[in-house]
């Protein structure tokens, strides 16, 4: 089953350009309670994931960088620790399992790596679910 019906897209999921602050990707984080976001670059391009851990690691490990400046940080200049591999629109349901197993969502992207959404984890499994009970 292609996954283009399990989509999240775009305008419904909360992301990070690559231009903003540590202090923006911090608040998005916060406001949203998530633990890691989707990284997008200036053409809209899926370029990585931004964590919490990424977030705390060079907050701890960089000298100089403190809460009073995290603004002035970019998130392109901040070491990410964990990589979700994206997948293209027309991939199957099929290859997300083993996605799922160590990320907890997929990113979605076009035939131009645009961004254009992501897969839950929890959408995964339960179609996996729903497929060996039937």
């Amino acid at each position: 089953m292609k996954i283009a019906s399990f989509l999240l897209p775009k305008e419904k999921v909360a992301f990070i350009t690559s231009s903003a602050s540590m202090q923006e990707a911090l608040e998005e984080l916060e406001n949203h309670y998530y633990t890691a976001l989707p990284l997008v670059d200036s053409d809209g391009k899926y370029v990585g994931t931004l964590s919490e851990g990424d977030l705390l690691w060079t907050l701890k490990n960089t000298p100089g960088i403190h809460f009073d400046n995290i603004h002035q940080v970019p998130v392109s200049e901040i070491e990410k620790h964990i990589h979700n591999e994206s997948v293209s629109i027309h991939a199957h349901m099929e290859d997300m399992l083993a996605l799922a197993a160590d990320q907890n969502f997929v990113p979605v992207v076009d035939d131009d790596n645009i961004f254009i959404g992501i897969i839950r984890r929890k959408d995964i499994i339960e179609y996996y679910m729903r497929n060996i009970t039937d």
